[in-house]
């Protein structure tokens, strides 16, 4: 009983982590990735357990991909400060941060071995994508329209900011990146059901 009981708990925060990660790769499609690798590489010349990933998304570990990570977080970094060439970026990203979510899902730990490799992408991409779409299609617009896109490089970081706090608690705490998932859905839910009524308020 209690070694099915343990079992679940580690399945349900392999969940939950997961679904932390790719939430965050809605936000910044690179960071939560180069968490992963960073902390699957540490995991790996250490010994110790923080994250251990699966072929083949142990390909992750490569210094080489690392790397890469580092120089594309940079690019978006600086990419989405700039107010013209943010919405540039936000409609590259629109195919890349949903991939980014499948893959971070699909990679994270305890997750990928008990469930299909397929519906962990569709997982993913399902998640990232929402995550992203609420930012492009509603925060992102409304923000610029009262501040004239001044605010965007504030938005911007405070958005990095809380993709790098996600990702985190994702690997170290995930039950907590669970609690604020669902309160994250709950309020997407509400808006995308308030909305009809708020542009017929628009319209009159």
């Amino acid at each position: 009983m209690l070694y099915r009981f343990i079992g679940g708990v580690v399945l349900m925060s392999g969940i939950f982590s997961a679904f932390g990660l790719s939430a965050s790769a809605g936000l910044n499609a690179y960071i939560p990735l180069l968490i992963i690798a960073i902390t699957a590489k540490v995991s790996t010349v250490t010994g110790w357990h923080l994250m251990s990933l699966s072929k083949p998304w142990d390909t992750l570990e490569s210094w080489w991909i690392i790397g890469l990570l580092v120089v594309l977080s940079a690019v978006e970094f600086f990419a989405d400060k700039i107010p013209a060439v943010n919405h540039i970026n936000d409609a590259v990203q629109t195919f890349v941060r949903p991939a980014a979510g499948a893959v971070a899902f699909a990679a994270s730990a305890n997750v990928v071995n008990d469930i299909h490799p397929v519906l962990s992408l569709a997982a993913g991409l399902l998640i990232a994508g929402t995550v992203h779409t609420a930012k492009a299609g509603a925060m992102r617009p409304a923000v610029t329209a009262v501040s004239a896109g001044t605010a965007t490089p504030v938005v911007s970081l405070v958005e990095d900011v809380v993709s790098t706090l996600v990702s985190i608690l994702a690997v170290v705490v995930p039950m907590v990146i669970g609690v604020l998932l669902f309160i994250f859905l709950l309020w997407f839910v509400v808006w995308l059901y308030r909305r009809p009524a708020r542009q017929r308020r628009a319209a009159a």
